[in-house]
């Protein structure tokens, strides 16, 4: 059975789905990267649960292979901490004034499935949906700079996301200077539509007729939902963070 027909998305609601996350964040933000030494701290307590928090894993069968957070109530307070060097004109209390924004983060697939675009994939499959159905707009994400596994290139040709930000500090133990990227949701989703074959269906896959709709209420999207999966090797993918 192909890797894309084995790999299922769980959005962790239990404790025992909680020690899944865990698994995989122990054996790369803890044990290859030293981001994070404490276990309590890679998946907190007081995220399951709470609305404002999803945390979903994605497994090859029965086995956790990949982790991804999404933060829904931004920790506006600690930005503020980070002492942020904007890159371009963007008016950043504006901009969240205008737009609901969500971050993404806690990105972390084992070493051996890093080269399946497919495994990440899934994760943002389910993770967007969730973020659409939500009504927010945009992602806002870090990466470390110079980063041996650094997914800036992933994030930036093949979902859109723009450098907006840097900043020394964060909550990481990484030395390196971390690149803050926001994703247009609605750009990012014509923007893989645009280039179609596989990933853009692989990507939609399952999406109903209304996440469409509202990602592109010109309507300009009919056929996208529905399209069974192209099945083709995967590129190579960074190790997303």
């Amino acid at each position: 059975m192909a890797l894309t027909e084995r790999l299922h998305v769980i959005r962790v609601a239990t404790d025992a789905q909680r020690a899944l996350a865990i698994e995989v964040m122990r054996a790369t933000y803890k044990q290859e990267k030293n981001w994070i030494t404490r276990d309590e701290k890679l998946f907190p307590d007081d995220e399951l649960g709470n609305p404002g928090v999803s945390w979903f894993v994605v497994q090859d069968g029965t086995r956790p292979v990949g982790t991804l957070r999404v933060l829904y109530d931004l920790p506006l307070d600690q930005y503020k901490e980070y002492g942020f060097k904007m890159l371009g004109g963007i008016d950043v209390d504006e901009f969240i004034r205008k737009n609901r924004i969500a971050e993404i983060g806690r990105f972390a697939v084992l070493p051996e499935y890093r080269r399946h675009m497919a495994v990440v994939g899934a994760l943002m499959r389910d993770a967007s949906r969730e973020t659409v159905e939500r009504g927010f707009t945009h992602y806002v994400t870090d990466i470390f700079e110079g980063e041996a596994h650094s997914p800036y290139n992933f994030h930036t040709r093949v979902l859109g996301f723009q450098p907006v930000a840097t900043h020394d500090t964060g909550e990481l133990n990484c030395p390196n200077r971390r690149i803050t990227m926001i994703l247009d949701l609605a750009a990012g989703y014509r923007r893989l539509r645009a280039q179609g074959g596989w990933l853009f269906r692989f990507f939609t896959e399952g999406w109903p007729p209304e996440i469409h709709q509202k990602l592109d209420p010109s309507g300009n999207h009919q056929g996208a939902a529905g399209h069974e999966q192209e099945k083709r090797p995967g590129r190579a993918v960074p190790a997303a963070r």
